[in-house]
């Protein structure tokens, strides 16, 4: 094995450690293991290029290695384009369970004979425009339905999405309450497409394509009422949940609030709880006035 190829390797198991241990400390935040994803293709997609490059006995990369790294930066889509390898049955049992945070509690979806058919339409009226959702039951059953069951239940009226990223992924995320990142449901359940399906397990990083929605988490199985919304593509590991799509219209809408872009900080406290540059609370407030279903 090369020195690059060995450095590689022990850099994706250093990273694999980092990506376990945010996720503890993470709330409902994509963009953390997104920026070690984007990371990790540096690395491994990139020919392990920054090992070539800082202080290593091989002077450059050869021609025959970059196209291979070429290649190898190619991700596949997550959705759109893509559907479950094996399909599901026409119902399936789902599976919420309470995780003892009562504020924004509403109740728990219905658990058996959830259909996995046809789609659910779901338009978010936000002080920036409308945003029309097309939920795949096919895909996510047990997570369209629970988003349904909130939306049904006035869950995100009044609500505001509280972070929006410009770099390195391209997302909009509502879902809580609180504003804050940490809030949800009072309950949780299992992650679905692309996490539960073998097949897109295999890639290490995959495109959440313009125009797809996933739901944030803050670790596997921890799935409640926060989703966020890609106006561009996003790279990131297959770790959440797929479960629609945006209207066009909607796009026009989020292309309006990420022309704004990010918030700048008012005091160093705001700017020392940024991650990134890029990644913070949308310029101008983003307010979902009323979820409406069908």
């Amino acid at each position: 094995m090369t020195n690059n190829a060995q450095r590689g390797k022990d850099a994706l198991k250093e990273l694999d450690r980092e990506i376990k241990a945010r996720d503890r400390k993470e709330q409902q935040r994509p963009w953390t293991i997104a920026a070690l994803s984007l990371l990790v293709i540096a690395l491994v997609g990139g020919g392990i290029y920054l090992a070539a490059t800082w202080g290593s006995d091989d002077e450059e990369i050869s021609a025959e290695e970059q196209e291979q790294t070429e290649e190898q930066q190619e991700m596949d889509p997550v959705a759109l384009s893509r559907q479950r390898s094996e399909p599901l049955e026409e119902t399936v049992s789902c599976t919420y369970e309470e995780d003892g945070t009562d504020e924004f509690f509403k109740g728990l979806p219905e658990q058996e004979n959830v259909s996995t058919q046809g789609t659910v339409d779901i338009t978010l009226d936000t002080s920036a425009g409308p945003i029309g959702m097309t939920l795949d039951r096919s895909v996510s059953p047990c997570t369209v339905n629970a988003i349904e069951y909130l939306a049904k239940e006035g869950y995100y009226d009044d609500t505001i999405c509280h972070r929006i990223t410009t770099e390195g992924i391209h997302v909009l995320q509502c879902g809580d309450p609180s504003g804050t990142g940490s809030g949800g449901p009072g309950f949780k359940f299992a992650d679905e497409y692309p996490v539960d399906d073998p097949a897109e397990n295999e890639n290490m990083t995959s495109l959440y394509e313009r125009g797809t929605i996933a739901m944030a988490n803050s670790g596997p199985g921890s799935n409640g009422s926060q989703f966020f919304l890609n106006y561009q593509d996003s790279p990131l590991p297959p770790a959440y949940t797929y479960f629609g799509t945006i209207s066009d219209e909607g796009l026009a809408t989020l292309d309006k609030i990420a022309e704004k872009g990010v918030k700048e900080p008012e005091n160093e406290e705001e700017a020392m709880g940024m991650m990134s540059p890029g990644d913070g609370t949308p310029a101008e407030e983003v307010r979902i006035t009323s979820a409406t279903v069908g």
